[in-house]
C-alpha cells in the first residue's frame, strides 16, 4: 500500500510538472503546413513595416460568446515592400480594411478591396504612396472566437463564471496567437510601440488591461466602455482584457526608477486574503530590481488580477490564478520545501516582466529566453530572501522535472516551440554558468546587463548567448549547444588509481566546455575545479587525499560515472 501511495503521488507530481512547464503549443511536435509558414515565418510579407501602435476596439458579448469591433494599426515603412499580411484566426471574419490616405489638404478613407485570405493570414496591397510613407489603417472584423478548452495551455477566449456567478472572461493565447481575437501582425519579432484598448461590455462589470486605466464611457445602453492603454512597447500576445466583478486596492513602491504604481485587481470576494496574501509582489519586485535592474515598465505601472485560469505574464497586468496558495497550487515543484515558501505565479509569472517582456524572443523557437530566465528568478528570488544554500536546493530540487526529450531550442519559422525543459533545465544551465564566472556580483551585472542592453526588444538566442559569453569573459558557446540543441546530458566519466585520479566528458558535443568544481576526500580545503576534456586527464593529488573521494559539486546539472 505504501509503494501504491509514493507511486500515485509520483503520478500526481509529473502531472502538476508537465502542466507547469508546457504552455501554447508545445507537443507533440506536428507535421509543419503551409499555415504553420504563414504564421511562424517573418517574411516578405512582414520585414518591409513595422507597427507603431495598435488602437483595439472590442466589444465582447457574454451571451453568445461573441466579439466585435477594430483595430486601427498606425505603421511606418522600413524598406520597400509590396504585400502586407495581416493575421485573423477562423472561424473570427474578417469585415474589411480601410486605410486613410494623406492628402496635401487633409485625408481621405478607402477601403481595401478583395484582401485575399490564406487560413489565418489575410493579404492585401496598400496604394504606392502608402506603402512609401506609411500611416494608418483599420481591420473590421467579428466573430466567435476559439474557446480555451484548458487554459493557459489550450488557448483561446474563456467564459466563465465566478463563485456567485458573475460572468468572469479573458484569453490566454501565447503561442497559439493574439489573432486569435483581434487582427494584428502576429509575430514575436515585431511589437507595437504603444497600445490602447478600449472594450465594451455590461455596465455592471469592471474591465481591466494592460497599462494605465484612462477612463469609463457610460454608453447609455446597459454597457459601458473601459478604456486602458500602454505606453512601451508590448508583444501582441500580452494585450488582455480581464472582465469581472472587479475591486481594487494598492500601494506605491519605493523603486531603483523612483515610486511605482502596485494595483491588484481582484474579484470582490477575494479582497480580503488578497490583501494578505499578495505581500510576496513587493517582495518579489526587491529580489528581482536586486538581480535584474529596474522594473521595466515603471510608466505602465505593476498590477496583479484575478484570472480565470493558472497564470500568465500579461505585461504590466500579470494573470493570477493560483487560489492564494503557496508553491504552485499548494505544491512544491522542487520536492525541498523551499518552494512552499513563497507563491509560485507572483513570482514567476512576474519574472516575465523582465524576460519575456522587456526582452522578447524574435521567434517562440527560442522561448528558452523568456522561460529558462524566468524559472531561474524563482532561484534567485529563494536566494535573496533565504540564502545561497536554499537557492541552490530549490534549483537542484527542479531537475526532477526535466524530461530530456527533444531539444529545448525549436525548429524556426513555423511558429513551435521546443522541449518543455527550456524550464528546468535551461535554468539548471544558468546556474552552471553562475557557478563558472564564480563571482556573484558579476553575474548580477550580467543579468541587469542583458536587461539594459536589450532595453525594449526583440532578440535571437544568439544575442543572449553572445552577450553572456563576452561579459563574462568565458566562451559558454558550447555550453549552449549542448543544453539548449541536444538532449544529451554531459556524462563526467572518472577513475582512482591510488593518488591519482582520471577524468573525462563522455556523452557530449565536440568541444564541449563546462569546468567543474569537485571533492576530493572529506575537507572543504580539498575542493577544487577542473577542467575536463574529451581525453582522458589526471591529476596526482596529496596525502590527504582517501584515494575514494570524488564528489562533483551538485550545481552542475551532469552525470558522473565511476570506471575502473
Amino acid at each position: 500500500m505504501k509503494h501504491l501511495i509514493k507511486a500515485f503521488a509520483i503520478f500526481v507530481f509529473a502531472l502538476i510538472i508537465f502542466n507547469c512547464t508546457n504552455a501554447q503549443p508545445l507537443k507533440p511536435l506536428k507535421p509543419f503546413t503551409h499555415a504553420d509558414t504563414l504564421r511562424g515565418t517573418y517574411g516578405p510579407s512582414r520585414d518591409w513595416w513595422d507597427v507603431l501602435k495598435y488602437d483595439l476596439h472590442v466589444k465582447f458579448n457574454i451571451e453568445d460568446s461573441t466579439i466585435s469591433g477594430y483595430n486601427i494599426i498606425q505603421f511606418k515603412v522600413l524598406k520597400k515592400g509590396d504585400v502586407m499580411q495581416i493575421d485573423l484566426q477562423e472561424p473570427m471574419i474578417l469585415d474589411s480594411i480601410v486605410y486613410r490616405k494623406r492628402l496635401e489638404n487633409g485625408s481621405v478613407t478607402k477601403k481595401i478591396d478583395n484582401p485575399r485570405k490564406d487560413g489565418n493570414a489575410y493579404f492585401f496591397r496598400f496604394e504606392h504612396d502608402i506603402r512609401l510613407s506609411g500611416g494608418f489603417f483599420t481591420v473590421y472584423y467579428h466573430g466567435k472566437p476559439s474557446i480555451a478548452r484548458r487554459p493557459p495551455w489550450d488557448g483561446g477566449l474563456i467564459w466563465k463564471k465566478d463563485k456567485n456567478n458573475n460572468p468572469w472572461v479573458s484569453i490566454a493565447c501565447q503561442g497559439l496567437g493574439a489573432s486569435v481575437w483581434y487582427p494584428c501582425k502576429d509575430h514575436q519579432a515585431d511589437e507595437p510601440d504603444s497600445a490602447e484598448m478600449h472594450i465594451t461590455i455590461p455596465d455592471t462589470l469592471m474591465c481591466v488591461g494592460n497599462g494605465r486605466y484612462r477612463g469609463k464611457i457610460d454608453n447609455g445602453d446597459g454597457t459601458a466602455t473601459y478604456d486602458w492603454a500602454v505606453v512601451n512597447p508590448i508583444n501582441s500576445y500580452n494585450l488582455i482584457p480581464y472582465i469581472g466583478k472587479y475591486v481594487h486596492f494598492g500601494e506605491l513602491y519605493d523603486g531603483e526608477k523612483g515610486k511605482l504604481d502596485m494595483d491588484y485587481w481582484v474579484l470582490d470576494y477575494n479582497l480580503a486574503k488578497a490583501k494578505e496574501h499578495f505581500k510576496d509582489a513587493p517582495r518579489m519586485m526587491k529580489a528581482f530590481e536586486h538581480w535584474f535592474g529596474p522594473y521595466p515598465f515603471y510608466e505602465d505601472g505593476f498590477k496583479l488580477v484575478d484570472a480565470p485560469h493558472l497564470g500568465m505574464e500579461h505585461q504590466s497586468a500579470t494573470a493570477y490564478g493560483n487560489n492564494y496558495k503557496m508553491g504552485y497550487l499548494g505544491n512544491d515543484l522542487s520536492g525541498t520545501g523551499w518552494g512552499l515558501k513563497w507563491d509560485f505565479i507572483i513570482i514567476h509569472e512576474s519574472g516575465h516582466e523582465w524576460f519575456a517582456n522587456n526582452i522578447t524572443s524574435k521567434d517562440i523557437a527560442d522561448m528558452w529566453v523568456h522561460e529558462g530566465f524566468t524559472n531561474y528568478s524563482e532561484t534567485l528570488f529563494t536566494d535573496y530572501w533565504y540564502g545561497n544554500k536554499a537557492g541552490n536546493e530549490y534549483c537542484i530540487g527542479t531537475r526532477q522535472g526535466i524530461e530530456n526529450d527533444i531539444p529545448i531550442i525549436g525548429p524556426y519559422n513555423v511558429n513551435q516551440e521546443g522541449s518543455g525543459d527550456m524550464y528546468p533545465k535551461s535554468g539548471n544551465m544558468l546556474h552552471a554558468i553562475r557557478q563558472v564566472i564564480n563571482d556573484d556580483e558579476k553575474f548580477r551585472q550580467i543579468l541587469r546587463g542583458l536587461n539594459k542592453t536589450f532595453y525594449h526588444q526583440t532578440v535571437t538566442t544568439k544575442q543572449v548567448e553572445d552577450y553572456i559569453s563576452k561579459e563574462s569573459k568565458h566562451d559558454f558557446s558550447k555550453v549552449f549547444d549542448q543544453y539548449l540543441r541536444t538532449i544529451q546530458i554531459p556524462v563526467l566519466e572518472y577513475k582512482i588509481n591510488g593518488n591519482t585520479v582520471s577524468f573525462r566528458w563522455t556523452n557530449c558535443i565536440k568541444g564541449f566546455d563546462l569546468p567543474l568544481k569537485v571533492s576530493f576526500g572529506k575537507e572543504d580545503k580539498s575542493e577544487q575545479w577542473i577542467n575536463p576534456a574529451e581525453k582522458w586527464q589526471s591529476l596526482h593529488l596529496a596525502d590527504w587525499f582517501d584515494s575514494k573521494t570524488f564528489i562533483v559539486n551538485p550545481n552542475f546539472y551532469i552525470k558522473t560515472k565511476k570506471t575502473e
